[in-house]
């Protein structure tokens, strides 16, 4: 039977959640965590094996190096400092960008050939420079984008209407970030448009609106971070939803940060969009219609992570 190895830069917060969410899921045989501080991704794999002897089935986690890369399946990029009272995620280009040119060569030394998902900060740019400079194809190469934003999303709602999450389907567009959208249009609670809903009902879900849910959802990072520091368990589990779906081939819709080639009207700009995820990686962009109004937020998104790609490319030479 194939080992999967899923091989974790960076074992701060961000990465050492990940893997404790892929471990409760089960979703690899082998973890392995890549920190330039070796004492510390030895301690981090030392307290999670703890953690394992009482989870049902044996998972390898342990401290290793670049090498790792060559017989990985999947390769998350968790590298970088956590973000900081008061700055957005683009205040944290300059730094990630550094961090990058470090990184890149050894990635591209090691002989890796499986699916890289980045969750570094700022997200949509980070994993579209290493997708560029790795040369690697678009569906191999992606950030996981709004995928946190959707799960907020999805837990104001349900904090506004009184309905489970879970039967809340809703999603957010563009850059994990300040400029991100949500395509109101496309939400929907029991199979109902929210817009008909607030329709239906004037005076309880019709006071809420778009512009309270998008700023909501923007500052929910900012608020986790004021009161502990960082953010780390919502991203967890969203990225082990996406390993899931890849080595589980389920063709989930998953909000991701993938560069577009004429999907959307857009090229050449890595940004969030629902895609297809299976065996793969992505399988495939899915195109909603959407709204004047959500077009032109969806297109000023893709401008400000088009521009810093382009002060990426300036850096990255």
């Amino acid at each position: 039977m194939e080992t999967r190895k899923i091989v974790i830069l960076g074992a701060g917060h961000v990465g050492t959640h990940c893997a404790v969410s892929l471990m409760f899921q089960e979703l690899a045989e082998t973890i392995v965590l890549v920190d330039e501080d070796r004492q510390k991704a030895e301690s981090q794999a030392l307290d999670l094996n703890d953690m394992g002897a009482c989870l049902p089935r044996k998972i390898v986690i342990r401290a290793g190096d670049y090498k790792d890369l060559k017989d990985a399946q999947i390769l998350v990029n968790a590298i970088g400092r956590s973000r900081r009272p008061g700055e957005t995620r683009l205040d944290m280009f300059e730094d990630s960008m550094e961090r990058l040119k470090d990184i890149i060569p050894k990635i591209r030394k090691s002989g890796f050939q499986g699916i890289l998902i980045s969750i570094t900060n700022p997200a949509d740019v980070v994993g579209e420079c290493l997708r560029r400079k790795l040369g690697m194809d678009r569906f191999r190469c992606f950030s996981t984008g709004t995928s946190l934003d959707s799960l907020r999303i999805k837990r104001i709602l349900e904090e506004k209407t009184g309905y489970d999450r879970n039967s809340i389907d809703a999603f957010c567009m563009g850059e994990h970030g300040d400029s991100q959208m949500v395509p109101l249009s496309h939400v929907s609670i029991g199979g109902k448009l929210f817009l008909k809903l607030q329709e239906e009902n004037p005076e309880t879900l019709g006071k809420i609106t778009l512009e309270e849910l998008q700023d909501e959802v923007r500052q929910a990072g900012m608020t986790v971070i004021e009161g502990k520091g960082s953010t780390e368990f919502g991203i967890g589990i969203a990225l082990s939803e996406i390993v899931s779906a890849i080595f589980h081939d389920q063709k989930r819709i998953w909000p991701l940060s993938v560069c577009l080639e004429g999907e959307y009207g857009q090229e050449n700009v890595a940004v969030g969009i629902p895609a297809v995820i299976g065996k793969n990686g992505v399988e495939e962009i899915f195109e909603i219609d959407l709204n004047e109004r959500e077009k032109r937020e969806f297109d000023h998104s893709c401008d400000v992570i088009r521009d810093y790609l382009n002060k990426a490319e300036e850096m990255l030479k």
